[in-house]
């Protein structure tokens, strides 16, 4: 291939064609369908961005156009995104959980005009949708099932018939695909990436070519990924991290993407592969850590022994190895036993043994779960970025690793901190704005940086220290600054605690709202003959709260600042919900909604003469039923 930085001269569909000229016959996608794992080499990859491209061309796709993605991770996503970039429409990712009207209004302000769907029940949502989305000409789906009532309607087409109408135009007109490949531009708009919405409803972030392949270069130009690499792609398509996977780092390295056969299906699948890199959001590391608690609980006496006291060996000489130092001699043997007895088999369960690096980014890992992590061998490092920088512009460096940071910038980026505190970025991954929104345009790169609308720091070692949302940032009646982030992760890092919103703003105190996993402490109250049937009831046992109590008060001791200690708190009812509004797509904490929610809870946390409250819980199921149910918390004090 040619020099690294000649890549980002190239538009993605440009940069695929010149993979299958330096290795057509290499396998560059793999999916498993029915239990086989069928292959794409990079040739018959282009030949289906070739089909694809050519067939929305017939049936009306144009340069201009959005074309809108509503799929689980299969390769017809990348082909139906590939081939609109192709034409100079642009693409862009829905969440697949989202529900039918807000993708009416997502459609609707990205001016849409055709939809690719993977299953019936995404093309279900649109059908119920349809008349509030006009400019949306042409569905098209991928598998056949459930859709022999569409068939007639003109409005449907299937991902065949668009390969048929793609072969029939090539027939006729074998240059025009070429020169439409060659007509892009590496600074052109392809893809309307979602903003996470925190605030409100997620703004269209406008990426191009040259912004996902620039950050595909300048990572591997810190962790060189080899050809021959193994990648699983099991993250939402909707998220810049799967883009920047798929679209950035593939297409700048020619690493191999494997999809799942199913979301559900995607940790089984991840251990046939053994991928060599990874990359996911806090939760599915902290899902990973507690499965791996379980495991340990679930095992022998003996093993709860040796596994407790090789993961403190573990977490030692992972602190020389993360600081790039040598492991005093007999450390390094004891740590080598741990691993080859404990950790070794341990991650080979997991599927994570060929794992050379894996990253976490899109919400901030606690330096607990990072520590755990690097004490069993498992190479986590945390990335910082966010949506409108491509994902990654700040990551750790092998052996230079510190817990508490995000690491320094990747080669091209500048980072500054304003006077206000806000994190401020310059690279060629950042995104020239949102979809026709200028004012909020004109905000983000004010001034030609990147404000990114954190808080933070760099630190004496010239790492990236992440505080909090700006907006998030906290101050006691004392004016004395906290960061609630950095409590909930603490609380977070116990297999026990699934989520925990934290507050505290303005006020004489910090208090928590706390959700419970309902596995792990599921299996806790089980091995203790403690009795319940749903989660309220779980989450309403004296027991459970006393076991919550240690772990809250346990924090607090671990705690210096005297105003950073969480004095009282609750045990939430249910878990918080991405479908109630109360979590982004990403799993971040929608903290005013949250507070809006629940400001009976609230309250009560601030009314020490309060112990008990009646509130009335709302569900609300999946076919649109609802129910109410009332039951009564209880407020406990971790002073007392």
């Amino acid at each position: 291939m040619e020099n690294s930085e000649k890549l980002t001269e190239y538009s993605i569909p440009q940069l695929l064609r010149l993979r299958v000229n330096y290795s057509g016959n290499k396998v560059a996608l793999r999916e498993k369908d029915f239990g086989i794992w069928n292959i794409y080499t990079w040739k018959s990859y282009y030949s289906h961005v070739r089909k694809t491209a050519l067939g929305m061309r017939q049936i009306g796709i144009k340069k201009g156009d959005t074309v809108a993605i509503i799929s689980d991770n299969i390769p017809e996503l990348l082909f139906a995104a590939i081939g609109s970039h192709v034409l100079g429409a642009v693409s862009a990712g829905i969440y697949q959980t989202t529900m039918p009207d807000e993708i009416a209004d997502i459609a609707n302000s990205l001016k849409v005009t055709a939809v690719f769907c993977d299953n019936q029940e995404q093309v279900d949502k649109l059908v119920e949708i349809r008349e509030k989305i006009p400019a949306v000409k042409k569905v098209i789906y991928e598998d056949p099932r459930g859709m022999r009532n569409y068939r007639s309607d003109k409005w449907f087409i299937s991902i065949t018939d668009i390969y048929k109408l793609g072969d029939e135009l090539h027939a006729k007109e074998p240059e025009l695909f070429d020169s439409l490949v060659d007509s892009g531009h590496p600074d052109d708009v392809c893809h309307l990436c979602l903003t996470s919405g925190t605030t409100g409803v997620p703004k269209g972030t406008m990426m191009t070519h040259r912004n996902y392949i620039n950050m595909g270069v300048q990572i591997t130009k810190v962790d060189p990924l080899e050809p021959s690499d193994e990648y699983v792609s099991f993250l939402p398509f909707a998220w810049i991290g799967e883009q920047m996977n798929s679209f950035g780092i593939a297409m700048a390295t020619g690493i191999t993407i494997n999809f799942p056969e199913s979301v559900e299906t995607a940790m089984s699948d991840l251990k046939e592969i053994g991928p060599h890199f990874m990359f996911g959001a806090p939760r599915i590391y902290e899902s990973i850590r507690s499965s791996i608690w379980l495991k340990i609980d679930q095992s022998y006496g003996f093993n709860k022994l040796l596994y407790n006291y090789f993961i403190e060996i573990g977490q030692e000489a992972a602190k020389y190895r993360m600081a790039g130092k040598k492991l005093p001699p007999m450390l390094k043997l004891t740590a080598w036993l741990g691993k080859q007895i404990i950790f070794r088999p341990l991650v080979n369960q997991m599927g994570l043994l060929r794992l050379r690096r894996a990253y976490t980014g899109g919400a901030a890992l606690g330096p607990e779960l990072f520590t755990f992590y690097q004490a069993i061998g498992v190479n986590l490092k945390q990335i910082y970025g966010q949506t409108e920088i491509t994902g990654i512009a700040y990551m750790h460096r092998d052996g230079d690793v510190r817990p508490d940071t995000v690491g320094m910038p990747l080669p091209g980026t500048e980072c500054r901190i304003s006077e206000e505190g806000e994190i401020l970025s310059k690279s060629a991954s950042v995104s020239p704005g949102y979809f026709e929104q200028p004012e909020k345009t004109a905000e983000l790169l004010d001034g030609g940086w990147l404000h990114s609308g954190d808080a933070g720091y760099i630190d004496d070692f010239g790492h990236l220290v992440v505080i909090d949302r700006l907006s998030d940032v906290m101050h006691n009646h004392n004016n004395e600054m906290f960061s609630p982030m950095f409590l909930e992760n603490k609380l977070k890092f116990s297999p026990y605690i699934k989520e925990a919103v934290i507050f505290g703003d303005k006020r004489e105190y910090v208090t928590a709202l706390i959700n419970i996993d309902p596995e792990v402490v599921g299996k806790w109250a089980e091995d203790r003959g403690v009795s319940y049937t749903t989660y309220m009831d779980l989450s309403g046992k004296k027991e459970v709260a006393q076991l919550i109590l240690e772990q809250v008060k346990g924090v607090n001791e671990r705690v210096e600042k005297e105003h950073f200690k969480i004095r009282r708190f609750v045990l939430l009812y249910k878990l918080l919900d991405v479908d109630d509004g109360e979590l982004t797509k990403t799993g971040k904490i929608r903290r005013k909604i949250v507070m809006d929610r629940y400001r009976n809870l609230y309250e009560g946390l601030y009314d020490e003469s309060v112990e008990t409250r009646d509130v009335e819980a709302k569900f609300q199921y999946q076919d649109g039923q609802s129910t109410s149910v009332k039951t009564r918390i209880t407020f406990y004090d971790a002073f007392r």
